[in-house]
This record gives C-alpha cells, sequence and structure tokens, in this order.
C-alpha cells in the first residue's frame, strides 16, 4: 500500500527541513508502506522553494511543487492531489505543530475500516488564546450548519482514502469544510486526538479576513450540503419569512390609515414593507429557477451514475 503525505507550505523555510527529517524517520519505522512525500511551496517569498530545492536533491521520495503566486491553501492541496498517487493521502502543515508521529494510527483506524477520513483534534491545543475561542466559534458553527458534530474541522492533519479527497473539489477556504463535504458525500467521518506542538519557527497565517472568507464559503456549504436537491426550500424559505414581515408592516399600516385616517405616505415603514415583498417575490423566483435548473440537469444525467455515488454492488444469481 502506498501513502502519499501531502504538505503546503507558506513562507515556512526555517521549518520544512526538521519537518521533512521527521518524515524521514517515520518513513523508515514504518518500512510495510510505499512512502511518497508531496510538498506544494504556494507562492513562498521567504527561501522556502530553495530549501525544498536542496533537500530534493537528496531525498528522492520528496515531490517538490512550486506556485508562482500565493494562491491559498485549497490551490496547494489541489496542485498536491494532482501529483499524489497512494492509497492513501495525509496532509499535515508545515509550521511543525503537527506531530507526524500521529499519523500511523490514523492510518491503522482506515486500514481497519473504522473510518473513511480521520481528522485531528488538537485537544491541547498550544495557540495564543486570539485563535483558540474564534477557532471554537467556527468549529461550533460548522458543526451545527453541516451536521457534522467533530470537534476540529480545520485541523491540518487528516488521513484519508485516495478517493476520499479526489471527490471535493479544492477553492477558496474550502479546504477548511473537506470534512463536512465528505460526510454529505456518504463517507464515514471520524476524529482522534493529536499532539499539537507551539510553534517554533515563521509567523502565523491567522487573520481575520480568512474569517471573512471563510464565512461565505460556508454559505456555499450550506447550499451544496443540506440544500444542494432543495434549493427551492433555502431562497423559498428565506423569502417567505422576508415576505411575512412586509405584508405585516403593510397591514398595520392600511388599518392605520383606513381605522385611525392616519397619514402613511410618507411613513418610512411603507418603503421598507414595500422593500420586503418585492425581495420575498425575488427570492421565490430564485428557488424556483434554481429548482427548474437543478431539475433539468437532473433528468439529462440521472442515467450516468458514477461509482462516488455508490458504496456496494451485490449480484444474487437466481436458484
Amino acid at each position: 500500500m502506498k501513502i502519499s503525505l501531502l504538505i503546503a507550505a507558506f513562507n515556512e523555510r526555517e521549518s520544512i527541513a526538521q519537518l521533512i527529517e521527521e518524515i524521514d524517520e517515520l518513513t523508515s519505522d514504518q518500512r510495510s508502506f510505499d512512502w511518497q512525500l508531496v510538498v506544494v511551496d504556494d507562492g513562498s517569498s521567504d527561501g522556502t522553494w530553495e530549501e525544498f530545492e536542496r533537500i530534493s536533491v537528496s531525498n528522492c521520495h520528496v515531490t517538490a511543487i512550486r506556485h508562482r503566486r500565493n494562491s491559498g491553501k485549497s490551490a496547494a492541496i489541489r496542485t498536491g492531489l494532482g501529483a499524489a498517487t497512494g492509497d492513501i493521502i495525509v496532509s499535515l502543515d508545515a509550521d511543525l505543530q503537527d506531530d507526524p508521529s500521529e499519523i500511523p494510527a490514523m492510518i491503522a483506524k482506515l486500514i481497519n475500516q473504522e473510518a473513511d477520513l480521520i481528522v485531528g483534534y488538537k485537544q491541547k491545543r498550544k495557540d495564543p488564546i486570539h485563535k483558540r475561542w474564534p477557532s471554537k466559534l467556527f468549529n461550533a458553527a460548522t458543526s451545527r450548519v453541516t451536521g457534522l458534530r467533530i470537534r476540529d474541522h480545520n485541523c491540518g492533519l487528516k488521513a484519508g482514502w485516495a478517493e476520499v479527497w479526489r471527490t471535493i473539489d479544492f477553492y477558496g477556504e474550502m479546504h477548511r469544510y473537506f470534512a463536512a463535504m465528505a460526510h454529505c458525500n456518504g463517507y464515514r467521518v471520524s476524529e482522534q486526538v493529536v499532539n499539537h506542538r507551539a510553534r517554533i519557527h515563521g509567523a502565523s497565517k491567522f487573520g481575520w479576513e480568512r474569517y471573512a472568507r471563510g464565512l461565505i464559503d460556508l454559505l456555499t456549504v450550506v447550499l451544496v450540503t443540506r440544500f444542494r436537491g432543495r434549493p427551492a426550500h433555502l431562497f423559498g424559505g428565506i423569502g417567505l419569512i422576508i415576505g411575512l414581515v412586509g405584508f405585516s408592516l403593510l397591514t398595520y399600516l392600511s388599518i392605520d390609515k383606513i381605522v385611525f385616517g392616519a397619514q402613511i405616505g410618507d411613513r418610512p415603514l411603507l418603503n421598507l414593507g414595500s422593500l420586503l415583498l418585492v425581495v420575498s417575490v425575488q427570492l421565490l423566483s430564485l428557488g424556483v429557477l434554481a429548482e427548474l435548473v437543478l431539475r433539468t440537469q437532473t433528468t439529462s444525467t440521472s442515467k450516468n451514475l458514477t461509482q462516488t455515488h455508490i458504496s456496494k454492488v451485490i449480484e444474487l444469481e437466481p436458484e
């Protein structure tokens, strides 16, 4: 069996050599597997690529790929998957905070068919509080919205069968929702407590703008998971709620004018109620159009079932 280790790195020159050294020790102890290491330099500017070149000369197991510019972690993972040839693919961060010694236990769970994807859980996280609390809120919201109840969606240490990795289209900040998307596709997702180490070298890539982008991608995840087969329920439901509020406002103004003779022509509530009704109609129309597009696509592709959606086929011979 072949194992592909996938590392996406951005400005981690001081960490990468030690990480690869630890991985070499791991692979030397685990000789029952054929190991491949794929490292993607996501447009680093601190000499990370030069460090990759130096290491790959003496290490035949390292495949180093370089992006011309920084494109984000999801894009780096997508590039790495193009070069990964293993039956099992394991991702880990390049900042030395993920411990490679946890990998064999994760692989064992996959081989024992305990799950299709194992996600690390940093129970004792060695990060400052301004990273831990937003992460807790993010994980709680993601679990609530997607229905996958795990405690660390964003852990960089994940191990899964290659089939699982290749069913997900990595773009934007979608690497954060990889486990949720795999769960939506019917794969079994489990978590494992892993050792988390404090950052020694380099600077954290944490930024509040990443949460803003992640929130937008979370809306996308909601659309393609919980409402993938019924977009009219999402847009129509929101439209009905907004329309009900608008109708209630206009009803109140109508009663105020008819019964009490009030002047409502210059009332802000009149504009608000009318606007809400217009938005409601637009959302309802969007839901109907989305449903029509979905049904048309479903009808044209209903006869082309892919192996992605089929877990097992058992053929029985007639007696």
